[in-house]
């Protein structure tokens, strides 16, 4: 089943540019609906990093970020609770 998607001139014009492409360094000639079908699977693989594109401002820290700041932390052995934070805070 087919269904129509709306686009600017602009989104257009760069799908007719991918579809060029395609064709001239494959040579096999795709549909534009190919390709949208394609890049809907590659984004999808890849979910979060489409997703935070669509962010405000700064989007969160990749997996990688996240492994490297978890390095650089320690642990010194001294369980501390919210009653101990409070008074170092707030007296």
């Amino acid at each position: 089943m087919s269904t129509a998607v709306k686009m600017d001139e602009e989104a257009k014009s760069k799908l007719e540019e991918l579809q060029a492409e395609i064709k001239l360094k494959t040579g096999k000639k795709v549909t534009q609906q190919e390709i949208l079908t394609r890049l809907i699977e590659s984004v999808v693989e890849s979910r979060t990093e489409f997703v935070d594109s669509f962010r405000d401002g700064k989007t969160s820290l990749s997996e990688t970020e996240v492994r490297a700041f978890n390095e650089g932390t320690i642990a010194s052995g001294v369980k501390t609770d919210e009653e101990d934070i409070d008074d170092v805070l707030y007296g």
